[in-house]
């Protein structure tokens, strides 16, 4: 990856910056899915940047529920739910045509900026909670965002630290895959849930449709890792992403880089599968960008590589493998 990076840093500056703006409306948002034959709400060039403003997954009733009022819930969003009335899941800004984008690619997702649109988060607990038998009854919190602070006032001397991140980023499945829901994550990305993904992150993801068609959506203000409950502090959030079609590199799941880490993946309804994948994707970015044999590669993973499990709460249970960079000296 060391390698990737730098021919990244070399090629950059050669790619078109033209910046986008794209505004969260009940004509540039879908609502739980990703399908290669839905309409770019944008299209743009590989390299471009474009800002996006994305909703939170909890509905106007929701918010209600809690006691928000509507003239405090953000317009857009009022819009959107009114749009797509009987309509559940995600809310998802985009999608996003990236020229030049072709099945067997990669789109770099490069996350320049993520902030607050709203200084409200909710938690609510939910039917797929780890431990939904023990809490039926459910329940939601309006948790308020202190900005100035960087913080959420859980709850009387419990502030918690903010760590803003899309929960959902991810490009169309194969075509013949037809409508997805954007619930459980997979080969396209989607619903990953890794808190990892903040601002100075960058996500490789698989292309499968022309144009990638991005989306992006399901903004958390903090999330642990396992999100055992079924959400985050979700919330409204502003993106700023730069978009690069990399035809250099061949991926079969998912990847980032952290200024610190690189991160491989593993996605699977079984657990164990999940940390199987992640493992195997570890041995093969040790040995394809490493230069490490299998063995050296599986026997470093065990000393001194961390794996986490993402999320449990979405069918498909995720687990990620984190690589420290300081272990190599180039």
């Amino acid at each position: 990856m060391r390698f990737i990076l730098t021919l990244t840093l070399l090629v950059a500056p050669l790619l078109a910056q033209t910046a986008h703006h794209l505004k969260a409306s009940a004509q540039t948002v879908v609502v739980g899915y990703y399908d290669a034959s839905t309409p770019p709400a944008l299209r743009v060039k590989s390299g471009d940047i474009v800002e996006m403003d994305t909703l939170g997954v909890t509905t106007p009733e929701g918010l209600r529920r809690v006691g928000m009022r509507d003239d405090q819930m953000q317009p857009s969003l009022l819009e959107v739910a009114a749009a797509n009335q009987g309509k559940r899941g995600h809310y998802l800004t985009g999608p996003v045509y990236v020229d030049g984008a072709e099945p067997g690619d990669v789109l770099e997702v490069q996350i320049r900026k993520v902030t607050l649109a709203v200084p409200y988060a909710v938690n609510g607990m939910g039917q797929n909670g780890v431990l939904a038998d023990q809490f039926a009854q459910g329940g939601s919190r309006l948790i308020s965002l202190d900005v100035k602070r960087n913080v959420a006032h859980f709850a009387p001397g419990v502030d918690v630290p903010l760590q803003p991140f899309f929960g959902s980023m991810g490009v169309a499945p194969p075509e013949s895959a037809g409508r997805v829901s954007s619930t459980p994550p997979g080969t396209h990305a989607g619903n990953l849930d890794n808190r990892w993904l903040v601002a100075g992150t960058t996500l490789y993801i698989p292309v499968h449709a022309r144009g990638a068609l991005f989306q992006a959506g399901d903004g958390h203000a903090r999330q642990g890792d396992g999100e055992v409950d079924q959400t985050g502090l979700e919330t409204s959030l502003t993106g700023e992403f730069r978009l690069i079609v990399r035809k250099d590199m061949k991926l079969t799941w998912p990847r980032a880089e952290t200024p610190t880490h690189w991160i491989t993946m593993g996605l699977d309804p079984d657990l164990n599968k999940a940390v199987r994948l992640a493992t195997e994707e570890a041995v093969d970015f040790l040995t394809t960008q490493k230069g490490l044999s299998r063995a050296d590669a599986y026997m470093l993973i065990s000393v001194a590589i961390d794996l986490h499990i993402t999320e449990l709460v979405d069918v498909t249970k995720g687990v990620h493998a984190m690589i420290p960079k300081d272990l190599f000296k180039k």
